[in-house]
């Protein structure tokens, strides 16, 4: 028998092939098409009770199949496990407060946002920023279905943003060089010479943006402090934030050593009184092991107890 994840999926991709293949279409901007046709009650699945999580994982497996079909390299999508591994991580970091404020500059289709907000629901609104027209199109879709609280903006994350200080950051940081020289250079992870990293940037444009005791969860090059601006980027973290933990993600996640990422979580100083936190260092195990993963969230929620933060009841 189908889950009700499966037949949305089923659902979703139906509608989308026929579309695509009707309209001449790329199958991306079919799935965007059905969803905003499911969003706006022109069509509906014959599944009821679904839970925004049985949602989102359809949207994201039928934007996953797009996506295969006509791949370009700025369409990815973060891992549900480390959407979720990010959400958990922002639930303990939150102390318990009833209401966040969250904040993605580099949204895609915004599944890891999504995935952060479903896992607090109820609690969170957020801003989110996406230069691909196409893929903030889906995240706008994928927002009304979820009826998750979001505003969107179409636009280069770098330049200036109309987003009020936010208490969370959570973004997988696009990697790589970032063109426009010229805005770089009002920021002060500039490269002297050549291009800038965009990731170094969105990492300072982020903490901009974060009210003081916020805090931003940043999927990074797990070599983020063995690169060439390593030098700059400590110095930039020890003037202007507070490094709060960094999660080795699990090699078996990624296509190779070269890709391997890490969880970045920063803190943007404040006048609380007491001592910092004490860095959270561990490595995520695979995440299929349940033992392991059990472990894991033991050892992050006694390092919360320890300094501060939220724990399990």
């Amino acid at each position: 028998m189908e889950t009700k994840t499966e037949q949305l999926f089923n659902f979703l991709d139906g509608h989308a092939t026929r579309i695509a293949e009707k309209e001449d279409l790329l199958l991306l901007e079919a799935v965007y098409e059905t969803a905003k046709a499911w969003a706006e009650g022109t069509i509906s699945p014959d599944v009821e009770d679904a839970t925004k999580e049985e949602v989102r994982k359809a949207i994201q497996l039928a934007v996953l199949k797009g996506m295969k079909a006509n791949a370009q390299p700025h369409h990815q999508m973060t891992p549900d496990s480390i959407g979720l591994l990010a959400g958990y991580l922002a639930d303990r970091l939150s102390k318990g407060r009833p209401y966040l404020s969250l904040f993605d500059p580099a949204a895609g289709t915004g599944n890891l946002l999504f995935t952060v907000m479903n896992f607090m629901d109820g609690r969170t609104a957020a801003s989110a920023v996406e230069l691909d027209d196409l893929l903030i199109r889906i995240a706008a879709a994928t927002a009304d279905l979820l009826a998750q609280p979001v505003s969107l903006y179409h636009q280069d994350a770098l330049r200036p943003l109309m987003v009020d200080p936010v208490d969370f950051v959570v973004s997988d940081l696009p990697v790589g060089y970032y063109p426009d020289d010229e805005n770089a250079a009002g920021f002060k992870l500039k490269s002297d010479e050549g291009h800038s990293y965009a990731h170094h940037l969105f990492i300072e444009q982020s903490m901009r943006h974060l009210k003081p005791g916020g805090h931003g969860i940043f999927i990074v090059p797990a070599n983020l402090f063995e690169s060439r601006f390593a030098t700059q980027l400590h110095t930039y973290l020890k003037d202007e934030a507070q490094i709060v933990g960094v999660i080795a993600l699990p090699p078996g996640l990624f296509k190779s050593q070269d890709h391997a990422k890490s969880i970045l979580i920063l803190k943007k100083p404040d006048a609380s009184p007491g001592p910092k936190p004490e860095v959270l260092l561990a490595n995520a195990p695979d995440m299929t092991n349940a033992r392991a993963m059990e472990s894991f969230f033991a050892k992050v929620d006694a390092w919360a107890a320890e300094n501060g933060y939220r724990t399990v009841n």
